[in-house]
């Protein structure tokens, strides 16, 4: 009882205690604040302003209040005896003070004068893939990002369109000071944030290397201060194929056979029905109806598990960890995966006042197993009349696997074949790092920075062919080794000058760098070994049991030898945070040109209009003009220094044979690297208490001496020569917005679009210079795209005599072609009367014209919610499988043009008939060939619930996430193939790419 009285008693004294708290919360103009978060700290109690900012809160007098709203700044205040606390907020500059990674140092968000943009480990974590450039889809403007489904492998990446005809359009990857033409060996849980460097004027500190756009890693590295923290993080997940093309099934192949008229074709459906019998369903078509698609690919896991340590004292900060990665590819009965492990470690001390020392270290040990690509292509032509096994076909060995030459046709088709009989490995080898030291030389004034960057890049590679028998050939067993090495080194070192005295502020980095790369390899190939490989036997799958070696096909030598070296500067000037100067100068000298020397300078401008004091508009807390203009250079290309040629010739005079020279002025001269100039312009705002901010730019970049082959009109080929010149140009916006509605509820929603044009200024002559086949002609033409598809332009299908009577073409012109109903009508572009290479015109170009991405995020109390979408528009592609009736023609069609085959009049005013398909008039390259590639895509959902401040057993438990992520699951497209994202625009049969649902867990202790 007196234990009672006493609860009692301290009860009724902590309630007396109590008291009712309340006040108003403005902004510092002194307007009310709605949805300010109030908690009594270390507490789960708390309320919200009210719409005119008023709050009320029951605490007692030693409680602290803690107020908290999206873009400013966190404020506390003691209770006491107050029975009435009002605040008033100040914005939070914090992120206008946020410090951004560019070359060779970091600056202030808000003094930057360039395009350039950064994306954050959070979101990169949220994409299940190898590469993290992929998490970048969709989020950021300017950047297209090409997907590929193969295990392991990397997604092509354009900054602005492409900038090159033969040097590729890759940009440059600097991992913490080291240069890589990719990122795939890097835990994407382990890059702290990604930047991309978009104009000509952040980029030109890299001079030669950058004019294809830079791309900025910095891995983890921990914190000063820091209490030691294990962070596991990983997932599990299975790839599904998604947007399967449907191909022909048996009754509409054989339909489309019969339509075709072809005898030929028509007897090896009955030689199908002999073999394998009637359909009881149809007893016109053979008792078979494989779907070659199901029966090659199907689910398959993904997997990702890191464990990192981080921490920090007062004069020392680390990061150690590692990972493994695992992916296997949708193709079944073959080896199609990619395992990776990783291992890291990043180390930062002070070991004096005056120096600071650290280094990085990354290894990646990766096998991938890469599938025959012929399988995706046998699978897409394969009839489905034939079964996957044939247990007849006694002369198939190891398996009895079906060919359709059995039954006539004139290849075996089976797309196991390729699956079972072949073996393509790559063990590859990823070492990177470096140490650098930094000397403060005055203190807060002059710094020095040395590094030495390091890369050592191995590749084993092994392709196998195994012997077997399909029945009407036997393959023998080949063997081809590649073994490849790569050794890159960095050494920077440069000098920091910074400076404040009153309104001024200067930032002024003079250094020099050079580089070596180094590379060398080793391959030969081999047949017949002995004892003929097995899946059992694969410790002798090596050339010493070659019985032939291919003499042709062997070689060792050095791949490349290059030096860089290179002088830059750069200064960064502030004046009251109003108006901003920058300016960058690189010189580099190079071994691999004849011209060794280039510079490439920068200059860029900056207005900070909100900071005059002229300026007071409600509700725009920053805004920033900007512009800039640079030059940059792009070193990947091949060189060459030619000169005329003196060749023998011979010709017959009486009939004697006489030999005799002349003199060949074709020859090819690249001296020079490309060079690209840029234009940009763009603002910055950050409006409505810094909840909504924009990022907006326009760009012109021209780049000069593009190497192009140019034909020669006396002589057979084409010669080589610095004289191309490509223009890309658009416009980027990027509007983000973020709010905090009660206590415990946040949101963001944002948005991105970004338009190129891509066009050809010069050819050094020629008005245009083909590509492609013959038969799909691309073409560059002055002030069209690059490589745009070139051909006829399709207005219809003829439906009748009347028609073919009335459509303009002259009657020689229609006897000659033979043209009947169910042909194509071709576009008479200049009405003469007939169809020639006078009416071919620009088709579409696989530029993009358009790209666009939006993000979502909800968040409540322990619960979020994110969800991306993005998706392009303006590109074409060309269905290259479709064409390849021209050459075969006894093969698989897919089920669109099955289905919709002209088949009378009215029927179809899209698709020729099925005998117009085998016709030479049909087959001319058009835009029946050339196909929308616009999508729309559901590019990522996720959704994770966090446990903190919980007990698990009695015991703490550690802060956990739990999360489910959907990776592309919908995609819409009108597009006739499994994806849209065609790197090149001709589709010869991609890879699938999956959707992907993965289960996570992320424990930190």
């Amino acid at each position: 009882m007196l234990a009672f009285i006493m609860v009692l008693v301290v009860f009724s004294t902590e309630l007396l205690a109590q008291q009712k708290v309340t006040g108003n919360v403005t902004d510092q103009n002194g307007d009310p604040l709605p949805g300010v978060t109030v908690v009594i700290e270390g507490t789960s109690t708390g309320t919200a302003t009210d719409i005119d900012g008023n709050y009320a809160i029951e605490a007692n007098a030693e409680s602290v209040l803690v107020f908290s709203f999206v873009g400013f700044e966190r404020q506390s205040r003691v209770v006491g005896n107050s029975s009435i606390i009002n605040i008033q907020m100040q914005e939070d500059a914090a992120s206008l003070e946020e410090v951004v990674v560019v070359g060779y140092g970091a600056m202030k968000e808000k003094d930057l004068t360039t395009a350039i943009s950064t994306v954050k480990t959070e979101d990169l974590v949220k994409t299940p893939s190898p590469n993290a450039m992929q998490a970048l889809q969709g989020r950021v403007a300017g950047v297209q990002i090409v997907s590929s489904g193969v295990p392991g492998s990397s997604p092509t990446v354009r900054v602005r369109g492409i900038g090159s005809f033969e040097g590729g359009a890759a940009p440059l990857y600097v991992v913490d000071g080291m240069f890589f033409d990719n990122i795939d060996f890097l835990n994407p849980g382990d890059i702290k944030s990604i930047s991309v460097l978009k104009d000509a004027s952040s980029q030109a500190i890299y001079g030669i290397r950058a004019a294809n756009g830079v791309v900025l890693v910095e891995t983890n590295s921990g914190n000063y201060e820091q209490q030691p923290e294990i962070i596991y993080d990983g997932y599990y997940g299975v790839q599904n194929p998604q947007n399967v093309l449907k191909m022909a099934n048996a009754q509409q192949f054989v339909q489309y056979v019969n339509e075709t008229g072809s005898a030929a074709d028509i007897a090896f459906v009955q030689n199908a029905i002999q073999r394998y019998g009637r359909s009881r369903m149809d007893p016109n078509i053979p008792d078979v109806n494989t779907d070659w698609y199901r029966e090659v690919m199907g689910p398959a896991p993904i997997q990702n598990h890191s464990l990192t340590f981080n921490g920090g004292s007062a004069k020392t900060r680390y990061s150690v960890g590692g990972s493994y990665f695992s992916q296997d590819g949708l193709l079944n009965e073959s080896r199609n995966e990619y395992r990776r492990l990783n291992m890291r470690a990043n180390l930062n001390t002070e070991v004096k006042d005056w120096l600071t020392v650290g280094g990085t270290f990354n290894l990646s040990l990766a096998r991938q197993y890469v599938a025959e690509e012929a399988a995706w292509s046998a699978a897409y032509f394969a009839v489905p009349i034939i079964p996957v096994y044939d247990e007849q076909n006694t002369g198939a060995y190891p398996h009895r696997l079906a060919n359709a030459q059995q039954v006539g046709y004139r290849g075996p088709q089976n797309p196991f074949n390729s699956l079972l009989y072949n073996d393509t490995r790559n063990n590859i080898s990823k070492l990177a790092g470096n140490f650098h030291a930094d000397v403060r030389l005055i203190p807060d004034r002059l710094t020095f920075h040395t590094a030495y960057n390091y890369k050592v890049n191995q590749i084993n590679h092994r392709k196998l062919s195994f012997a077997y028998g399909n029945g009407v050939t036997d393959p023998q067993s080949a063997l081809r080794r590649d073994n490849s090495t790569r050794f890159d080194q960095i050494v920077d070192n440069y000098l920091t000058y910074n400076n404040m005295w009153g309104n001024h502020m200067l930032t002024a980095t003079l250094g020099q760098s050079f580089t070596n790369e180094y590379g060398e390899g080793l391959f030969a190939r081999g047949t017949l070994l002995s004892p003929d490989p097995t899946w059992n036997n694969e410790y002798l799958w090596y050339l010493s049991n070659a019985q032939n070696l291919d003499l042709e096909d062997i070689g060792d030598g050095i791949a490349l030898n290059i030096n860089y070296t290179s002088y830059f500067g750069r200064l960064a000037y502030n004046y009251d945070d109003r108006y901003l100067v920058y300016g960058t100068y690189r010189v580099d000298g190079t071994n691999k040109f004849q011209q060794n020397w280039a510079a490439f300078p920068t200059f860029g401008v900056g207005w900070v209009l909100s900071e005059e004091n002229f300026f007071n508009v409600r509700g725009v807390d920053f805004l920033k003009f900007r512009a800039s203009w640079g030059q940059v250079g792009n070193a990947g290309i091949s060189p060459a220094v030619g000169a005329p040629t003196l060749e023998e010739t011979a010709t017959a005079i009486d009939d004697i044979r006489i030999i005799g020279r002349r003199l060949n002025p074709t020859f090819d001269l690249i001296d020079r690297w490309e060079t690209a100039e840029e234009k940009n312009i763009g603002v910055n705002a950050k409006l409505f208490r810094n909840r909504l901010t924009l990022d907006a730019d326009y760009y012109i970049r021209d780049t000069r001496n593009l190497a192009v082959a140019v034909p020669t009109p006396l002589f057979a080929g084409s010669q080589r020569r610095s004289i191309g010149a490509v223009r890309n140009q658009g416009v980027e916006v990027a509007l983000n917005w973020e709010n905090q509605i009660s206590q415990h509820l946040f949101y963001h929603i944002g948005g991105n679009i970004a338009t190129l044009k891509n066009s050809v200024l010069s050819l050094g002559g020629p008005d245009r210079i083909n590509a492609g086949q013959a038969e799909f002609r691309q073409i560059s033409i002055l002030d069209s795209p690059y490589q745009a598809f070139y051909g006829y332009e399709v207005v219809g299908v003829f439906q009748n005599e009347s028609q073919i009577a009335n459509s303009g073409y002259t009657e020689e012109f229609v006897a000659a072609n033979n043209l009947v109903p169910g042909d194509l009508i071709f576009k008479d572009q200049n009405g003469d009367g007939i169809i020639n290479d006078e009416d071919r015109v620009v088709l579409g170009s696989y530029f993009p014209k358009l790209n666009y991405g939006a993000n979502m995020g909800l968040r409540y109390k322990n619960l979020e919610f994110s969800a991306l979408i993005q998706g392009q528009s303006g590109n074409k592609i060309l269905n290259r499988k479709r064409g390849e009736v021209i050459w075969t023609n006894d093969t698989n069609i897919d089920a669109d043009l099955a289905t919709n085959l002209w088949r009378g009049e009215g029927t179809s005013n899209k698709y020729p008939s099925a005998a117009g398909l085998r016709k030479a008039w049909n087959q001319n390259m058009s835009d029946y060939f050339v196909e929308d590639g616009s999508y729309f895509r559901v590019q990522n959902v996720q959704v994770v619930y966090s446990f903190f401040g919980k007990n698990l057993f009695g015991l703490p438990m550690p802060t956990t996430r739990l999360s489910f992520t959907a990776e592309r699951p919908l995609t819409l497209f009108r597009y006739n193939g499994f994806n849209p994202e065609v790197d090149n625009g001709v589709d010869m049969q991609v890879y699938p790419i999956p959707a992907i649902y993965t289960l996570g867990l992320s424990i930190k202790l």
